[in-house]
C-alpha cells in the first residue's frame, strides 16, 4: 500500500494540554509513540470568537462545572498563537505530521506560515463565509468536519472553497456528530455515503464516542481520515478530557486500523 492510500490518523490534540506548554510536547511524543500520522491542536484568539456573556455547552457544564463562562474557560485552555511554531518544529523531529485548526481569521494568518500538509475546518466554522474564503485564499489541502451541519450547508462551503481557489479534489470530507461523548445509536456512519456525492476528494470520520470501535468501522467503511481525541490523563480538568482516548488506547485504535487497512486489500 502506497502512502497515497494510507488511512490519515489525527491524533486530536486540541485543547487537552489545558495550557501547558509541557504537556503539549508531551502529547506529541506520545501521539508519535502511538502510531498517528498527525497530531493536531486548536489555535485561538478566545476574545475574538466567544461572546462574553455565552454559556458553556451542556457537556461542559457536566465535565467542568458552572462556575466560569465559556470565554474564562476558553481562555485558560489555549495556548498562545507563539507557541506553535515550537510544536510544529517538535513535530518535524518526532516524525509526526502537525497540525492546528484555526477558529478565528488573525490564527489562520499565525498558522498560514507553518506549512501544513492540510488546514484542519471545524464543523462551528462551515457557515462562516469570510473564514472560508481566507482559507480558501491559501490554495493548500482541506479537512472539513461537518457535525450540525445540513448537506446544503456543506455543499455550499465546498463551493465557496473551490471557488476560492482549492481543488475540490484536495478536500475531505469527514462525516461528524458534535455530540461529547457521542451514543453509539447518534453516530450514523452511513452518513458518509451522502457526503461522497458531494464528489470531493473523498470522506472519512471524525469521532466523540467512548472507545475505538466506531472508528475502526468508519475505516471498514471507507473512510480516508479518523480523527480521534487523545489526552494524557483522562481525569485531568478540562472539557474534553473525558471523551478522549489515552496514549495506549490510541495506539490500539491505530493498529485495529491499520489491520482493517490490510484486510481491506
Amino acid at each position: 500500500m502506497n502512502d497515497a492510500e494510507k488511512i490519515i490518523i489525527i491524533a486530536e490534540a486540541g485543547v487537552n494540554h489545558n495550557a501547558s506548554m509541557e504537556m503539549a510536547r508531551r502529547m506529541v511524543v506520545e501521539a508519535a509513540r502511538a502510531g498517528a500520522d498527525y497530531v493536531k491542536f486548536q489555535t485561538a484568539v478566545p476574545e475574538l470568537v466567544i461572546s462574553s456573556i455565552a454559556p458553556k455547552a451542556e457537556y461542559q457544564k457536566e465535565t467542568t462545572g458552572e462556575a466560569e463562562s465559556q470565554l474564562e474557560m476558553c481562555k485558560a485552555i489555549h495556548l498562545p498563537l507563539s507557541a506553535y511554531p515550537e510544536l510544529a518544529a517538535l513535530c518535524r523531529e518526532e516524525g509526526i505530521g502537525f497540525m492546528s485548526t484555526p477558529f478565528d481569521l488573525v490564527s489562520i494568518d499565525s498558522l498560514a506560515s507553518l506549512d501544513m500538509d492540510y488546514w484542519k475546518i471545524p464543523s462551528g466554522e462551515i457557515t462562516n463565509l469570510p473564514y472560508l474564503r481566507k482559507i480558501a485564499k491559501t490554495g493548500g489541502k482541506v479537512i472539513l468536519s461537518t457535525g450540525m451541519s445540513t448537506i446544503d450547508e456543506v455543499a455550499t462551503a465546498v463551493d465557496i472553497l473551490e471557488t476560492g481557489g482549492i481543488n475540490r479534489k484536495d478536500i475531505i470530507l469527514l462525516h461528524c456528530t458534535t455530540q461529547y461523548p457521542t451514543p453509539y445509536s447518534d453516530v450514523n456512519l452511513k452518513a458518509m455515503d451522502s457526503l461522497r456525492r458531494l464528489n470531493t476528494g473523498g470522506v472519512g470520520y471524525s469521532d466523540h464516542t467512548l472507545g475505538i470501535e466506531v472508528p475502526v468501522a468508519a475505516a471498514a467503511l471507507g473512510a480516508k481520515v479518523i480523527e480521534k481525541h487523545f489526552t494524557l490523563d483522562k481525569n485531568l480538568p478540562g472539557p474534553d478530557h473525558r471523551a478522549s482516548l489515552d496514549p495506549a488506547e490510541l495506539a490500539e485504535m491505530v493498529k485495529a486500523v491499520r489491520h482493517i487497512e490490510k484486510a481491506l486489500g
